[in-house]
């Protein structure tokens, strides 16, 4: 089976990753991405999940991801 990475970051989607043969090798990268948005300062809300060939989310692995605007902004 292939998974793939999917993400909407600020209201536009984007196929992260696809073709990955493992779920331990998209766990590892789903975790990274998830990582890197939730530190990203211009980052207001994002959807990052795991999908298999059906788009349907694998283990749960969704999350969402949101920070209020800062006031300096």
């Amino acid at each position: 089976m292939n998974f793939a990475i999917i993400e909407c970051v600020n209201g536009s989607f984007t196929v992260r990753a696809e073709g990955i043969k493992t779920i331990e090798a998209a766990k590892t990268q789903y975790h990274g991405r998830c990582q890197t948005l939730w530190n990203a300062p211009d980052v207001l809300s994002a959807h990052v999940a795991i999908v298999n060939e059906q788009l349907d989310v694998v283990e749960g692995y969704k999350e969402y991801i949101h920070h209020e605007p800062s006031a300096e902004a």
